[in-house]
Parts: C-alpha cells; sequence; structure tokens
C-alpha cells in the first residue's frame, strides 16, 4: 500500500500541455461518431456488404460507446484515472488502424465494436479531467475548451471525411487517427498526473440492466428506418427490452444496498436540470447536422466539399461564442447565458422555416452562425453549472451520465426528425399534386404544355413537385426543433446560481493498491 494525493487544482504543472493532450484524444473520439458516414457508399464494394448491411459499420460503434459510458466512473476507479486514459486512448488509436486494413464487412464490424468500447470513456474522463486540473474560477474557461471540441467535431467530421475519400479512399478515414492518437497518448503519459484509486464494489446486475436498455434503445433508434419502424417485430422487441431495462435498473437502483449509480447523485438539482438541457442540445445539434447536407445535396445539389464550406461556419460562431463565454462566465449570471443562447438558437430555428429551394447559401450560412452561437452560450454555462454542486468524487459518474444523455439525445433526435421528414414528404407530396389538376388556372398559365398532357412536361411538373414537396418538410423538422428548444427554456427556472469560487483546497489523502 502507497498513498497517492488527489489533484490540487492550483499546484498542476504543465497544465497547457496536459489540456493540449486531452482534448486531441476528445477530438480525435467525437469526429469518428460522424466522419464515417460519408465513406460508407466506398466501404460497400471493398468489404461485400450491401446498402443495408453497410451501416452496422455506424450501428455497431454507436451501441458498444452507449453500453460502455456508464462503466466509465467504476473502471476509473478501479484502475485508476490516468491508467484509464491511456488505455482508452491507445485502444482506440490501435482500433482505428485495424478499422482502416479491414477485409471484410465481419471483420470491420468487430473492430468498430472493439473501437466504441475503447472510445467510450474519452469524453467522460477528459471532461472530468478538465475539471480536476482546474481551479473553480476557471471552470468555465475549461468547460469552453472541451465544449468547442465536443461540438465543432461533429461538424467537421463529414466534410473531412468527404475530403480524404475522395482525395485517397475511405481508408484514411480511419489511418488519420493514429498520428493524433500517438501525439494525445505520449502527451498525457507524460504530463497527466496520477489520481487516487476508490475502493467500490461493481453491481453487475445494474450495470447489465443498464446495458440491456441503453443497448436496446440505441439498435432501436439506428434499425428503425431501415425496417420501418414499428412495422418490423425487430423494433418491437427492441422496445420491449430497452423498457424492461430501464425500469428493471431504476427499481433496482432505489433498492439495492450498493448500486451501479449512486441515487445521491440524483438528488442534486443543478445536475439533474443539466441532464434535461444536454438531452435538447443533443436532439438540436446532431438532428440539424442530420439535416442539412442531405437538405444541401438533393435540393440544391451541392457537392460534399461545398456542403462542408457552407455549414463550417456553424462551427465558427460556436467556437466565438464558447471563447466569450469562458472568458465571462465567473462576471455573469450562467442562467442568463443559457436563456440568451436557447432563445438565438430558436431564432436561428425559427428563420429556417423560411428556407426555399430558390434562395442562395447566404441564408443557410447566416442561421448556421446564430445557431452556433446560440449552442455555444448554452453548452458552456451548462456544463459549469451542471457540475458546479456536485462533490468531486462523483464527477468522473456525473460526466459518464452527461456524455450518456447526450448521446441519447442526439440519436432520438435525428430518429425523429428522420421519421417525421420521410413521411411528411409523402403528405406533402399528395397535398400538392392533388392541386396540379387541368382546372387550376395558375397551373395553366405557367405550364400549358403540362395541362396539355406533355410526358415531358409532366415529368418536369412531378420533379418540382417533388422539390417543394421535400422542402416544406424540412422546413416542417426545423419547426419542429424550434418548439423544442423554446419548450426547454422553462427549466432555467430549475438551475440555482452557483456560489462565487474559493480557494480549493486538496483533497484527503487516498489509499492506492
Amino acid at each position: 500500500m502507497f498513498e497517492v494525493r488527489a489533484i490540487d487544482p492550483r499546484n498542476v504543472p504543465h497544465r497547457g500541455l496536459i489540456t493540449v493532450s486531452i482534448m486531441l484524444a476528445t477530438i480525435m473520439q467525437v469526429l469518428d461518431t460522424t466522419i464515417a458516414n460519408v465513406a460508407l457508399p466506398s466501404m460497400t464494394g471493398d468489404l461485400g456488404a450491401s446498402a443495408d448491411t453497410i451501416n452496422w459499420v455506424l450501428t455497431s460503434y454507436i451501441v458498444a460507446a452507449a453500453i460502455m459510458t456508464p462503466v466509465t466512473g467504476w473502471l476509473s476507479d478501479k484502475v485508476g484515472r490516468k491508467q484509464l486514459f491511456l488505455v482508452t486512448v491507445a485502444g482506440f488509436t490501435a482500433m482505428s488502424m485495424l478499422c482502416g486494413v479491414a477485409w471484410s464487412l465481419e471483420s470491420m464490424v468487430a473492430f468498430r465494436v472493439l473501437q466504441g468500447v475503447f472510445g467510450a470513456a474519452i469524453v467522460p474522463l477528459s471532461q472530468t479531467f478538465l475539471l480536476d486540473i482546474n481551479p473553480r474560477e476557471r471552470h468555465g474557461s475549461a468547460m469552453a475548451l472541451w465544449g468547442a471540441g465536443i461540438m465543432v467535431g461533429p461538424i467537421v467530421g463529414p466534410t473531412l471525411g468527404g475530403w480524404l475519400t475522395d482525395s485517397f479512399n475511405w481508408r484514411w478515414v480511419f489511418f488519420i487517427n493514429l498520428p493524433v492518437g500517438i501525439i494525445a497518448f505520449v502527451g498525457c503519459l507524460a504530463y497527466l498526473p496520477a489520481v487516487a484509486k476508490r475502493v467500490r464494489g461493481f453491481d453487475f446486475f445494474g450495470f447489465a440492466m443498464l446495458s440491456l436498455g441503453v443497448g436496446a434503445l440505441q439498435l432501436m433508434l439506428d434499425r428503425g428506418a431501415e425496417v420501418d419502424w414499428f412495422s418490423a417485430a425487430e423494433i418491437w422487441l427492441e422496445l420491449g427490452l430497452a423498457l424492461t431495462g430501464f425500469w428493471v435498473f431504476i427499481v433496482h437502483t432505489v433498492t439495492a444496498e450498493h448500486p451501479f449509480i449512486d441515487p445521491k447523485i440524483f438528488t442534486d438539482r443543478n445536475f439533474v436540470t443539466g441532464l434535461v438541457f444536454i438531452f435538447v442540445v443533443g436532439i438540436i445539434l446532431l438532428a440539424s447536422l442530420a439535416l442539412l447536407p442531405p437538405m444541401l445535396s438533393r435540393i440544391f445539389e451541392y457537392p460534399t466539399i461545398t456542403t462542408g464550406l457552407v455549414m463550417a461556419p456553424r462551427g465558427v460562431g460556436t467556437m466565438i461564442s464558447m471563447i466569450v463565454v469562458g472568458r465571462i462566465i465567473h462576471r455573469v449570471d450562467p442562467r442568463g447565458l443559457v436563456v440568451l443562447g436557447l432563445v438565438l438558437t430558436a431564432y436561428s430555428l425559427y428563420v429556417m422555416t423560411g428556407f426555399t429551394p430558390q434562395m442562395d447559401s447566404y441564408m443557410i450560412i447566416e442561421t448556421g452562425v446564430v445557431q452556433g452561437l446560440g449552442l455555444g452560450l448554452v453548452f458552456v454555462p451548462l456544463s459549469t453549472v451542471a457540475f458546479a454542486t456536485l462533490d468531486p468524487s462523483q464527477r468522473t459518474d456525473a460526466a459518464s451520465l452527461f456524455s450518456l444523455v447526450r448521446n441519447l439525445g442526439s440519436s432520438i433526435g435525428i430518429s425523429v426528425v428522420t421519421v417525421v421528414l420521410t413521411r411528411n414528404i409523402q403528405i406533402n407530396h399528395a397535398e400538392l399534386g392533388a392541386g396540379m389538376t387541368p382546372f387550376n388556372q395558375n397551373l395553366a398559365q405557367a405550364m400549358p404544355s403540362a395541362v396539355a398532357g406533355d410526358p415531358a412536361a409532366l415529368a418536369r411538373l412531378d420533379g418540382l413537385v417533388n422539390l417543394q414537396a421535400l422542402m416544406v418538410s424540412y422546413v416542417n423538422d426545423f419547426k419542429l426543433m424550434m418548439i423544442v428548444t423554446l419548450c426547454a427554456l422553462p427549466l432555467v427556472l430549475l438551475l440555482k446560481k452557483p456560489a462565487p469560487a474559493r480557494g480549493t483546497s486538496a483533497a484527503p489523502a487516498a489509499h492506492m493498491d
């Protein structure tokens, strides 16, 4: 037995190098949630997969990461936080290389599962370390930097993936992680301080039930669109497993003597409210990212690179707001920043409900910047306030739940807007098509050849109806997201303003085997 003291946030050498190393690992992991999406068509032929089965490359990673995220707290206590972070970075990098050399769909799915297993802990651990190595008054700045990586990564991912696939081949989508992973690993190995281990039992039953619920829910959300949702027995089975897993987990957590997640963590009002908010942010961030690229491609016929350039200002807006908030958050009420961010986000979505097929890219860029500013204003204060009143010993578990809820919000948001879009396209096409009759005077004046029955003119008319139905369906989705954002505003009243930061002393010594 020997003694290791907890991190003293006011006496951390090489704080800058630690931050850079942690953020490199974080950005590497976050990028992989979206960077592979655009490479799927190129993988299909090389891996001998079909258009349906190739989606398991994404599904396997998402489900594995979701299942392993909640266990981060227990693992960090068991093996040590620094040791776990090094293992996850090394494992994620190694699995990325194996994904790049995959020779079949089966091998790719197996490597993606392992990549998700290793990568699950990187984001919650990085958040925990940044809170640990910075004194209380610098938590806002630390969360601003962390949030920039979390929110800008998914925006940059598709563009970077498209460029790598077009310029080289799809394997470089995974090979690019090697230099980043090596630099992050070496930096963390050299400078990351060790944190005390903590004796803690493992509630296998609680973990199993939570894993069942999370895994089944993620599988249902990811597979739903492919199998036409509740018309397939698979979706009903997954829904039943998810409900069963979550229900048994909740009952077990409340009644067990040593549950997998300490229920005391849910007595912190700021943290619970923060979970609800981050769920909403997850819906808006990735749901809008899932909608815009196909919209720009299908309606405006933008190539992948142009789509990336048009959406890049959204990331710039996010980074600007996070930098500003990081500097002023300790001088203003963070709840006011959250309100301002939600209002800006709702306003940008309101403007997006006015999108038309005839507009230029300026309106897309403008709304992207405003939405990026708004989400940045929400994310940083939220990440700070949610952890402000928690005991430091609960941070890793809390960060794991924070990441898990954000990812679930993203998955649910993407599934909902995709379903609404698909259904509305059919409804809007039927409604618009019903008005295209020989008795429509406007149609007779604009396209007399179509009224006369000319096949070419009728085909052109059908194309216009399809285009308008598609645009109206996207507008309906933007309106739905705006309503969700506005509904989150009253939750600000549940947040408590954190107490002013005071001097932080090192935690009591802990024992380590």
